[in-house]
């Protein structure tokens, strides 16, 4: 991302190890007061940098934010075991999965933000949780092509169902997430669902 100034013109670039300097001050923002209260001003303190410098990179805190978040994640994992249980325990567990903890916390830290700012929630889909969700989605229509699902499975149904279910227990049960928890919750829940036919929709005279 290369944000631009309001006359359209590329602002320079803060590069190399500056940049990064500043990306681990804005988690480390981030961490202690959450994306809400999060300022440019006091990224710019921990980084011990001047705000017009953040603003030579960064448009505001969007842009600011989830470039640190992308700094941080490792790309998505994509195994190819041909074995839908195997890629999934591969994806979902480890470096940047749900059970690396920097990773759920920080998730933790904008979970307000993704439902009160319209704009860092389009971004924070897009950029960090879209990469990981179409990684996700791809080891889904691996297993459909080798015939290990039925070919009518909803994927863009089934694909996000793991992350939703074992975020699920963590925010609201709290339950942290280890690869005990999303080996149980593959085994029990998302393979059953996964491999059942699927049942054919009521027609008309059924439902009357």
């Amino acid at each position: 991302m290369t944000p631009a100034s309001d006359t359209g013109v590329a602002r320079p670039r803060v590069e190399g190890d500056r940049e990064l300097e500043i990306l681990e001050a804005t988690l480390e923002v981030l961490a202690d007061v959450g994306y809400d209260r999060l300022t440019m001003d006091a990224v710019a303190t921990r980084a011990r940098a001047s705000k017009a410098t953040l603003y030579r990179r960064w448009n505001g805190k969007v842009t600011l934010v989830i470039d640190a978040l992308i700094a941080v994640k490792s790309p998505p994992v994509l195994p190819d075991t041909g074995n839908l249980r195997e890629d999934l325990i591969a994806s979902f567990c480890g470096m940047g999965g749900l059970t690396d903890e920097r990773s759920v916390d920080t998730f933790a830290s904008v979970l307000t933000a993704i439902t009160r700012d319209a704009e860092f929630a389009a971004a924070f889909r897009r950029e960090v949780i879209g990469p990981k969700a179409e990684a996700s989605r791809t080891i889904f229509a691996r297993a459909k092509a080798r015939g290990e699902i039925p070919a009518d499975v909803d994927l863009d149904l089934l694909s996000p169902a793991l992350a939703g279910i074992v975020l699920h227990r963590m925010y609201l049960m709290g339950e942290m997430p280890d690869e005990a928890l999303i080996t149980r919750v593959i085994d029990q829940i998302i393979l059953p669902a996964a491999t059942r036919p699927v049942a054919a929709a009521p027609t008309e005279k059924e439902t009357t």
